[in-house]
């Protein structure tokens, strides 16, 4: 691999704004590494390495002449193929929209824009953001999953392919593929980042993500897309946080974590539990095990509920344009999802904010809730992305989650550790994040 693609997205950041490195460069590198690395893992859904290049020329141009730069000057970006792009395909990994080329931009590529990123590309993702698997491969082990549904992102990113990339998480699409894949996935509070212009699936539940190689990469590519728009009724009209600042703050105090096993935790693999009770143990008195209440037993079920509910209705008219075209385990979700009575489906929702409430306790005595980010490593095969048993809860309740590649099974495939914070305080789990990444460093 170039030795610019070993570099931290922030000090790519930091040399492409002082002039050390230009933007063709880095492209360049990219490129070359997507052409080595792609046909094994199957990252891409579209890529233009022409469009790459001028993007990048245009943003040297834009600096050699003294003019203004943004935070995210010169850096490529993959997005998921579900965030719209003006006249690039966005297929939603379905044939139905094979071709399909919007009018405008996504929110969020607004905002990229306008930071100075370069946009590298549309990435691979599950049909429909569902489990119907695309073409992405692992990029440690080309016979296991990646994950889904941000498989294509979370893999481009392991692979060096670009330093940075945009996935969705409705249950576990960002947080399970980062831990399969061994890079840093961080999920926002819910409505944090607005979809407008985004695939919309599970809209109580759909929420943006990001994938970097770092906490403080990841910071940095989250914090531009904060913000309000109307497109969106779930985005708040609050200030934007100072992500990269905070994230790369010395902690005021030693924090305090909650090791949790969640319901599912006897689905574990064993080494992943006792990667995690090596960790438990390695924070000694800055860790306790905490119960989560009774409250929590049927949250997957009832988080699944809500997300095939909403599903059937998002997805109706897929089925009307050409059900035969979708895969057997689309059409059983849109038909399981249209059988839900709606009093199941509003005391579903109503469980979220129970859920909240019980996690208040826990929150005020502990920083984070610290537990899997995946059953284990990636399982073999890749006709299945994998459990969201263990990211699903958090997702239901909005809280920001982040996966950490901290551990490796014996076969050497990552696994992640999920951090999770309290709903609306992403800088302080990014920061608890970054301070647990360090502390372990400097044990090892």
């Amino acid at each position: 691999m170039d030795p610019i693609l070993q570099l931290d997205a922030v000090e790519q950041r930091d040399r492409l704004a002082s002039g050390a490195l230009r933007a063709v460069e880095l492209a360049e590198a990219c490129l070359a590494e997507i052409e080595r690395r792609e046909p094994e893992v199957g990252a891409w859904a579209w890529l233009d390495g022409d469009y790459v290049m001028q993007q990048a020329r245009a943003l040297d141009d834009l600096r050699s002449r003294g003019r203004p730069i943004g935070p995210l000057h010169g850096l490529p970006v993959g997005l998921k193929d579900v965030i719209d792009t003006a006249k690039i395909p966005t297929a939603n990994g379905t044939p139905l929209d094979a071709g399909r080329k919007p009018g405008e931009d996504a929110f969020a590529v607004k905002r990229l824009k306008q930071a100075g990123a370069i946009i590298m590309g549309k990435t691979v993702t599950t049909e429909l953001m569902l489990r119907h698997p695309g073409k992405t491969r692992n990029p440690h082990n080309p016979a296991h999953t990646p994950g889904g549904s941000s498989s294509g992102s979370a893999a481009a990113v392991a692979c060096g392919m670009v330093p940075l990339a945009l996935g969705t998480q409705t249950l576990g699409s960002v947080v399970r593929p980062a831990s399969y894949c061994g890079v840093v996935g961080f999920k926002p509070t819910f409505g944090a980042l607005p979809r407008t212009g985004v695939l919309s699936q599970a809209p109580s539940l759909d929420t943006l993500g990001v994938f970097a190689g770092s906490v403080t990469g990841a910071a940095l590519l989250a914090e531009p897309l904060y913000g309000h728009d109307a497109g969106d009724p779930a985005s708040s009209l609050t200030p934007a946080p100072r992500l990269l600042e905070t994230a790369a703050a010395r902690a005021p105090v030693k924090p305090a974590f909650a090791f949790v096993r969640q319901p599912a935790w006897d689905t574990a693999d064993p080494e992943m539990q006792e990667g995690l009770g090596e960790l438990r143990d390695a924070l000694g008195d800055l860790c306790d095990e905490v119960d989560l209440p009774r409250h929590f037993d049927e949250a997957n079920k009832l988080a699944e509920l809500v997300q095939m509910t909403e599903l059937a209705k998002s997805f109706q008219h897929y089925a009307r344009r050409g059900r035969e075209q979708l895969s057997p385990t689309m059409q059983k979700a849109i038909d399981d999802g249209g059988r839900v009575l709606a009093y199941d489906y509003l005391v579903a929702r109503d469980w979220a904010g129970l859920l909240n409430d019980a996690l208040e306790a826990v929150f005020h005595r502990y920083d984070v809730l610290l537990t899997a980010a995946s059953p284990g490593p990636a399982p073999v095969g890749l006709e299945w992305t994998g459990s969201a048993d263990f990211n699903s809860i958090w997702t239901f309740c909005g809280l920001p989650a982040i996966s950490l590649p901290l551990l490796q099974s014996e076969s050497g495939l990552p696994m992640g550790v999920q951090l999770v914070g309290r709903r609306g305080d992403d800088g302080r789990l990014l920061r608890t994040a970054r301070w647990l990444v360090d502390f372990l460093a400097e044990s090892a």
